[in-house]
C-alpha cells in the first residue's frame, strides 16, 4: 500500500490514480469513512483525464490507528504531509462532510501556491453545536448521542446511520439500497473506535469561520436542502457569506450522503466548476 509518514510517524495510506502531469483532484472523506467513499468520483474523474488522489484520515481505514492527533488542524497536516510528498500543484481539493472541514483548514493554512480551486461538500464549516454564538446549531446533546451510541455498539450504530439520514433512507418513499449501508458499515468498521470517537469533537464543534475568510482561490459549496446530517441553514448558508470567492449550489431534496446517491448530477457539476 501507498503511505507517506506526518512529521508524528503516523502512517497515512493514500490512492494516486492517472497521468502524473495531469491536473489533480484531492480527495476528503467524511467521518468515520475513508478514501474508498469517492470511488465513484475518482473513477469519473480518472476517465476524464485527470490525477486523482484521496487519502484515508488517521484513525480512518487503512491509515495507522493511533492515540493522538484526532482535530481538525492536525486532519489537515496530513493532508498537507500528502500533497507535498506527491509534489501536488494547481490542485483541486474537493471535502465531504468533515472532509470539508479538513480541505477548508488545509486549503487556508497550508495549501499557499499549490491549490487551484476548492470544493466544500455537504460540509461541517463554520461549526455545528449550537452555543450562545451559533444559536442555529445542532445541541451538543445529539453528539453526546452519537458518543453513547459508538461506545455501546457501534456496529449497529454504523448500520443505523446509512439505513437512515446520512442517504435519507428514511425519507417516506425512500428506496433504502443495501449496498450503500453495508459499504459504508465496511468502511467505519475499518476504523478506529477512538479515532472516530474523538473525531465527533472535531467536527461537531471546532469553528472554521477564520479558515473560510482566509480562503482566496474560487470554492463551490453544495449542499443538499434534506441534509438531516448537517442542516444546510447552519453551514453552506452561513459559509458562503465568508467566503471571499464563494459559489453556491442548492441541492433540492438531495440528502447528507449525495455524492453516493446523486453521483451523476454532482460529478456533472463538479466537473463543470473545474473546468470553468
Amino acid at each position: 500500500m501507498a503511505t507517506v509518514k506526518t512529521k508524528d510517524g503516523t502512517e497515512i495510506f493514500y490512492k494516486d490514480w492517472g497521468p502524473r502531469d495531469a491536473q489533480p483532484i484531492c480527495f476528503h472523506h467524511g467521518w468515520p469513512l475513508s478514501a474508498d467513499d469517492w470511488d465513484t468520483q475518482m473513477l469519473f474523474f480518472l476517465d476524464k483525464g485527470y490525477r486523482v488522489v484521496a487519502h484515508d484520515r488517521r484513525g480512518h481505514g487503512r491509515s495507522e490507528q493511533v492515540a493522538n492527533g484526532h482535530d481538525i488542524d492536525t486532519y489537515a497536516q496530513d493532508a498537507a504531509a500528502v500533497a507535498d510528498h506527491l509534489d501536488l500543484k494547481n490542485a483541486v481539493h474537493i471535502g465531504h462532510s468533515t472532509g470539508g472541514g479538513e480541505a477548508a483548514r488545509y486549503v487556508a493554512r497550508y495549501g499557499h501556491g499549490r491549490v487551484a480551486k476548492a470544493v466544500l461538500m455537504s460540509a461541517i464549516p463554520p461549526i455545528m453545536v449550537k452555543s450562545a454564538s451559533n444559536p442555529g446549531g445542532t445541541p451538543v446533546e445529539v453528539f453526546d448521542g452519537f458518543r453513547k451510541a459508538l461506545a455501546a455498539n457501534r456496529s449497529q450504530f454504523y448500520l443505523d446511520v446509512p439505513s437512515g439520514p446520512f442517504y435519507g433512507f428514511n425519507r417516506p418513499g425512500a428506496q433504502p439500497v443495501q449496498g450503500m449501508i453495508y459499504n459504508w458499515w465496511r468502511q467505519g468498521m475499518m476504523g478506529a473506535a477512538n479515532a472516530h470517537y474523538l473525531g465527533i469533537e472535531a467536527f461537531s464543534e471546532t469553528d472554521q469561520t477564520e479558515d473560510l475568510k482566509a480562503i482566496t482561490v474560487p470554492t463551490l459549496v453544495m449542499h443538499g436542502d434534506d441534509d438531516q446530517v448537517v442542516p444546510i441553514a447552519d453551514s453552506a448558508l452561513l459559509s458562503i457569506k465568508l467566503l471571499r470567492q464563494g459559489e453556491l449550489k442548492v441541492y433540492k431534496g438531495f440528502p447528507h450522503g449525495m455524492l453516493t446517491t446523486h453521483a451523476d448530477t454532482i460529478n456533472a457539476d463538479l466537473l463543470a466548476f473545474i473546468r470553468k
